[in-house]
């Protein structure tokens, strides 16, 4: 699993830097699960809407840089939901706090689950459409992979894991009906080695569950992250545009009938 540890320093001053970069177009949800608080972050399609993605934040919680994401998103014609799995207000900002906050998800899947599909639930009472993609970073790249092994919902067409943990716990596993899974790592990830990429691979052969797998190379761990020094430019714009391709086809051909 990917703690995302290494990162801290990178990280510090993150939300500072995508704050100037404009103010947001969405707007943060107040919702609850089981009587716990929960703010999410909803924004729809500037135009006709092609779908729905439910976006899964990194171990510091729901940030500006998942609400960032959105409004790209949302740019592009999808509608897209930012899930908030630590509750409300719970942003922890030291290592030892996120990765407690992380260990309670880790150590209770069930609880994972239920707080994503209760993410989904609410993306659709805001107007979000059935069809959606799950996608994820870091941490919620490896929250993705329980939904795909979970495959709970109907409405899920695909998933995306971008530098995330790729590990499965024991007793669960794939199945071939499981939505098209995108899997984005860095070849120079120190933190998820290749060793992991391969044994993935050849989980979701045995399955017969269909997937892509890119590399992306001289790409550290959190290669996506805006404003950090492991950002890659190359890494973030090719593997953005590998998940717009699984939108198109996951949604939009879906559409097509």
């Amino acid at each position: 699993m990917s703690r995302c540890a290494l990162l801290a320093p990178a990280l510090i001053g993150l939300g500072s830097v995508l704050a100037s970069a404009g103010a947001m177009a969405g707007q943060n949800v107040d919702y609850q699960v089981d009587g716990e608080a929960f703010q999410g972050y909803f924004a729809p399609a500037t135009s006709s809407s092609k779908g729905s993605v439910l976006i899964i934040h990194d171990w510091d919680g729901l940030t500006d840089y998942e609400r960032k994401r959105a409004d790209m998103l949302a740019e592009a014609g999808y509608d897209a939901f930012a899930v908030d799995l630590y509750g409300a207000g719970n942003r922890p900002e030291e290592i030892d706090a996120r990765k407690a906050e992380m260990a309670v998800l880790y150590d209770d899947r069930e609880r994972m689950r239920r707080l994503t599909l209760a993410g989904l639930t609410q993306a659709r009472e805001q107007g979000a459409g059935e069809d959606t993609v799950v996608m994820g970073y870091c941490f919620g790249g490896a929250v993705v992979l329980e939904m795909a092994r979970a495959n709970a919902d109907e409405g899920v067409r695909g998933f995306a894991t971008f530098h995330g943990g790729l590990g499965t716990p024991e007793g669960q596993g794939y199945s071939a009906d499981t939505p098209p899974i995108l899997v984005a790592h860095g070849g120079a990830d120190a933190s998820i080695g290749m060793d992991q990429v391969a044994a993935l691979s050849e989980e979701l052969e045995a399955a017969g569950a269909p997937y892509e797998i890119q590399v992306y190379s001289g790409a550290p761990h959190a290669f996506t992250v805006f404003g950090s020094d492991r950002y890659q430019a190359r890494a973030d714009q090719a593997s953005w545009a590998a998940f717009h391709q699984l939108l198109r086809r996951a949604l939009e051909q879906q559409d097509q009938g």
